[in-house]
């Protein structure tokens, strides 16, 4: 996860769409050509050999002297490859951006700065493009030149050998054929090089990829309910070496709604994360019914847990197999029912295809309220033992707000529920409210307890939403 979190998927989507391109073409561009040239290097080899021994050495001096020029031109044209392909993955990451953002964009008036962004960007790959190409091309005519100079040579000597009666004058022309057919597969070789240094280039960033460390899930032992609690015993946790969490300790007993309240940056999704071991802690352990989570089946202790997030997640498919995403083996009838507790049939059945209306790519054919109540019918039907909240009401209007929080509190029956939200409203009757700061508790209580602190965090909280009328 935290990989994913780092690298942004347009840099993600190039690595494993233009990068392993750029390895294929350089792959199965160069291999033929590869394997044709020492072939004919070594059968031309033999037959210089055949004709004379000394003028074949001289004309093989001059290959290790070609291949270091060679080298020493790729290893400084070869970071240019690297950076080049560097920023490509930029510029498809800022064109996803773009893309997906660009209500946005327009609506702030920022289509000329983002013009801007990329040519500052594209001018860059640009000039790194130019530079290693420009250096792979000094490859031929030094290879040419090299070539060149081997014939003189062997005219040369070949002159002085057939004035001495040591070679015949047509052994000394089959030589300058074989010199040819010699120095071509090098050039061959060295036209395909840029080939060959991208797909170098390209095969850096794949296994930078391949090598990101995958969540290992070596636990056997599976969990299936909750018998007693859900407990936080002195956990700390860092992203990037930057304490988020410090020293949480609480417990959350089965079937309790627990509220996680605090300002943006306390902690509060961090501790969901924690839970669902999309992270693990750096110090203490979080248990439930007394055994650390790492020791359970990663896919087991999330198949407990049913979440609603701010953001909602839907994909380009049907309603309908948009909330039988939470439950896979769940009929037509099911989601019919989970759509009316979430009062989402309402809206569904006045669409023109119902539960069979395709939602676009961008899922922008509905409003971000009906989204969240598809999310919340998602979660209803998956029926899940732990239940999290995160802001799940953030884009339905107050009239609806209360019509699922009826909902919400007939789907938490019996379940143990964690919710985030800056509603107070919405977590008003929570079995206990826990209020975040810096990523520690500092209040704990139920809301009456909490609002008979003069001077707590909570009473005041509540008093500002209360004067906004945002809590009744």
């Amino acid at each position: 996860m935290k990989d994913f979190d780092k690298n942004k998927r347009g840099d993600i989507l190039s690595r494993i769409t233009n990068d392993v391109d750029s390895l294929q073409t350089g792959i199965t561009s160069t291999f033929l050509q590869f394997m044709t040239a020492v072939i004919t290097i070594i059968g031309v080899f033999l037959m210089m050999i055949s004709i004379n021994v000394m003028l074949t050495l001289l004309t093989i001096i001059l290959v290790p002297l070609s291949f270091i020029i060679i080298s020493f031109i790729m290893k400084r044209s070869q970071r240019y490859y690297k950076d080049q392909l560097v920023y490509k993955g930029m510029i498809n990451a800022q064109i996803e951006e773009t893309f997906s953002g660009h209500d946005i964009i327009r609506t702030f008036n920022q289509e000329k700065d983002s013009v801007k962004l990329f040519k500052k960007d594209n001018e860059k790959w640009y000039n790194y493009e130019w530079k290693s190409q420009f250096y792979s091309s000094l490859m031929g005519p030094v290879i040419n030149f090299i070539s060149n100079l081997s014939y003189v040579i062997i005219a040369v000597l070949g002159a002085i050998l057939v004035l001495e009666r040591s070679i015949a004058v047509g052994d000394i022309l089959a030589f300058f054929q074989y010199i040819q057919n010699f120095t071509q597969p090098i050039q061959q070789i060295t036209r395909v090089m840029n080939l060959v240094q991208t797909a170098l280039a390209a095969t850096e960033r794949i296994f930078e990829f391949l090598e990101i460390d995958i969540e290992e899930n070596n636990s056997i032992s599976e969990i299936k309910d909750i018998s007693d609690e859900i407990s936080f015993e002195h956990v700390e946790f860092a992203y990037d070496d930057t304490p988020v969490i410090n020293d949480l300790t609480f417990k959350a007993k089965k079937g309790e709604k627990i509220a996680l309240v605090g300002h943006t940056g306390a902690g509060k999704t961090t501790i969901i994360k924690l839970l669902m071991r999309f992270y693990d802690v750096d110090g203490g352990e979080i248990k439930i019914d007394g055994v650390n989570i790492e020791c359970y089946d990663k896919n087991s202790l999330r198949s407990l847990v049913g979440m609603v997030l701010q953001d909602t997640w839907l994909f380009s498919d049907t309603i309908k197999e948009n909330i039988r995403y939470g439950n896979l083996e769940a009929n037509d009838e099911e989601i019919k029912r989970a759509a009316k507790i979430a009062y989402a049939d309402n809206f569904i059945t006045q669409l023109p295809e119902g539960y069979d209306t395709v939602l676009n790519e961008d899922t922008d054919n509905i409003s971000a309220g009906q989204k969240q109540l598809l999310t919340i019918a998602r979660t209803i039907l998956s029926d899940k033992k732990i239940l999290i909240l995160d802001e799940a009401t953030s884009s339905i209007d107050t009239r609806t707000e209360k019509l699922i929080q009826d909902a919400m509190d007939r789907l938490t029956e019996n379940k143990t529920s964690f919710i985030i939200a800056h509603r107070l409203s919405t977590i008003k009757n929570a079995d206990k409210i826990l209020v975040i700061d810096d990523g520690r508790i500092i209040e704990v209580g139920t809301h009456e307890e909490l609002i008979e602190l003069p001077d707590g965090y909570y009473n005041k909280l509540y008093k500002q939403f209360e004067s906004e009328g945002e809590v009744s």
